[in-house]
């Protein structure tokens, strides 16, 4: 039988032959041995959940957690597990058991790239669901102000609605993109992106421009998701999708390689990543090559509030290559230490 192109269990059987160590170093992207995140997650889910870590004591436990882990993708079992940060190198992830929505991250910084693996656990210590996020996602996640400073810039707007920042893609991306490209049969949104699959950012902007004038309704108890989302689903059907799904993991839009912000107020928060980041990012390799940060596409959409409504009033589309040639960066440092972030309620359900 053969397998799915997609289908996870291939990189456990790519490891299990490769005779690896989970200390061995794996390039981002490595179509055949690195695990994007969203396979991750759906590996260890399948073999974490509904395992009994009741009664062992907190470093027996650790360490039986990080046997299953190694199990689950293929790795095998070292005789000790070292104190590496992080503790998976090869797959560059920690792990960390949450009987509680509180993370705590000890004595080390919250690296932007790194994966955090969080295993949920019942009252009854029975392993329930396991997320897998980076830490520039739980960073967008502290309210408590303990992370005090992260990449941000400013939206000046100009005389024109629309404005494209960047009138190429980077010239990495350049050579894996199709103006043809029929995207409502090809692929959902949250996809990996393939060779012969981007849209050119001239597409895009053609596309997304559409959008300025247009408004959504301005509902929920959480504002800032919501009308995140709503401007997602929007974006999803101008460019031609059949479908609308967003995983909150980042780029907005994986298959196109697209970051979607939604502006209500001058400063554009960005995380723990700069957009001109020439940094690996967590996706297959496209044509042999890694994917870049740099090489994003960023849609920064501006609105206004009218009443219960967000009315969309201008457009910007740029590459991360050349995000701060337009947007100046406000000036700062990011800042770490003993971390102490609060989990949304829903966050193991998303």
């Amino acid at each position: 039988m053969v397998a799915k192109k997609n289908d996870p269990q291939r990189y456990v059987r790519a490891i299990k032959s490769s005779g690896l160590s989970v200390y061995d170093p794996i390039e981002i992207g490595d179509p055949v041995l690195w695990i994007p995140t969203p396979e991750l997650e759906t590996l260890l889910n399948k073999a974490l959940r509904g395992i009994s870590l009741a009664g062992l004591p907190l470093r027996t436990r650790s360490k039986v957690v990080k046997t299953h882990v190694c199990h689950a993708l293929g790795y095998p079992v070292p005789v000790s597990f070292r104190r590496t940060q992080p503790r998976f190198p090869g797959q560059f992830f920690d792990t960390y058991v949450q009987k509680a929505n509180n993370l705590q991250v000890w004595n080390q910084e919250l690296a932007p790239t790194r994966r955090y693996v969080l295993i949920r656990v019942s009252a009854k210590d029975v392993v329930t669901r396991v997320k897998v996020v980076t830490g520039d996602t739980l960073a967008s996640l502290d309210t408590t102000g303990t992370l005090t400073q992260k990449y941000q810039a400013r939206c000046v707007l100009g005389g024109q609605r629309t404005e494209l920042i960047a009138v190429e893609d980077t010239t990495r991306l350049r050579r894996s993109i199709s103006g043809r490209v029929n995207l409502k049969s090809a692929a959902t949104p949250v996809d990996h992106p393939r060779e012969g699959q981007l849209l050119p950012i001239t597409i895009l902007f053609k596309r997304l421009s559409r959008l300025v004038g247009t408004s959504f309704r301005d509902t929920g108890h959480d504002q800032e998701r919501n009308r995140g989302a709503a401007l997602h689903r929007l974006v999803c059907k101008a460019l031609g999708y059949g479908s609308y799904q967003d995983d909150g993991r980042f780029p907005d839009v994986r298959h196109q390689l697209l970051e979607v912000k939604l502006q209500t107020s001058p400063t554009i928060d960005l995380g723990l990543v700069r957009p001109d980041s020439v940094e690996s990012l967590d996706v297959p390799k496209i044509g042999r090559q890694p994917i870049r940060h740099c090489d994003v596409r960023y849609a920064v959409f501006c609105g206004r509030i009218d009443g219960n409504r967000v009315v969309l009033t201008h457009f910007f589309l740029t590459t991360g290559e050349a995000f701060f040639s337009r947007f100046p960066q406000f000036r700062g440092k990011v800042l770490n230490k003993k971390l102490q972030i609060p989990l949304p309620a829903d966050f193991f359900d998303r």
